[in-house]
């Protein structure tokens, strides 16, 4: 597909959007990680597109991923919620798993909210705690920015000095001490998946610095820091990484977990939110 095809789809699936919001504008746009759908329950009286519907949108293939997008509101902010996403490893291209991004960036959404599942690469944290990403690493062996220059997506050589937010650390890490939930910041990794990694690639991480892994997430970063999209991410660990727990990693039970980590992650999100309303952002 020629770079121009793909912006044109983009547009296209945006038309889409824009026809069946019916006037309504985002501010905020909210991802979904795995076993974290219940989180769009806090929007009362919400919108719900079926992806399948929007023109172009890639499929969710995996456990956990509804492929709904929810249009309303929380705390008074306006929002749209992607209930579930893509992943490089379900044999797409980087183009399609950031497909959604673009159409959230074209959209004129002001913040990106990423959420995850991920493994526990520092041995200080156990699973349901949440981890406010400050900075990633990209092991995936590919960026979703390959491809010919096009100015009407950001510039060529984008600067990844701080994909995420100061600002918006800050202030989630305040709506989080208004709820009284323990938050640590941490650096992710990402590897391409779907199998889980080995105990010496995660050795290899703890040396590189990193604090939580998965296999999603970054190439939607890349994108929205490229896009000039304030980013922040939340990452809910789900289990230890592989060598550090002694248990055999399921995705049953990072679903599990996760089901029982989203009311939390729902209570700061809401009051998250309401930290942009008050500062008018």
């Amino acid at each position: 597909m020629s770079d121009d095809r793909y912006y044109e789809n983009v547009q296209e699936a945006l038309r889409y959007l824009q026809s069946a919001a019916e006037g309504f504008q985002p501010k905020t746009a909210i991802v979904l990680g795995s076993g974290l759908g219940s989180v769009s329950e806090k929007i009362l009286g919400a919108q719900v597109i079926d992806t399948k519907d929007i023109p172009h949108w890639p499929r969710c293939t995996a456990p956990g991923h509804a492929g709904k997008v929810f249009l309303g509101k929380i705390e008074g902010r306006p929002v749209v919620l992607l209930k579930g996403r893509v992943h490089f490893y379900e044999g797409y291209l980087m183009r399609d798993v950031t497909f959604s991004t673009r159409v959230l960036g074209m959209w004129g959404v002001a913040q990106y909210v990423g959420t995850n599942a991920s493994g526990a690469v520092d041995t200080r944290l156990k699973p349901r705690d949440i981890v406010l990403l400050e900075d990633h690493i990209n092991y995936m062996g590919t960026n979703p920015l390959i491809g010919g220059p096009e100015p009407r997506w950001n510039a060529r050589f984008p600067d990844m000095t701080q994909v995420y937010s100061p600002h918006l650390l800050d202030l989630c890490e305040r709506a989080a001490l208004t709820e009284g939930i323990r938050t640590r910041r941490g650096t992710y990794i990402a590897f391409s998946g779907p199998s889980y990694e080995t105990p010496a690639e995660i050795m290899m991480a703890r040396t590189l610095g990193a604090s939580v892994v998965g296999m999603s997430t970054v190439p939607e970063a890349i994108v929205s820091k490229a896009m000039g999209i304030e980013t922040v991410v939340l990452s809910c660990v789900s289990n230890m990484a592989a060598g550090l727990g002694g248990e055999i990693l399921t995705y049953e039970e990072v679903l599990s977990v996760m089901e029982e980590t989203s009311a939390q992650l729902g209570t700061l999100i809401c009051a998250f939110m309401k930290q942009l309303e008050d500062n008018a952002l």
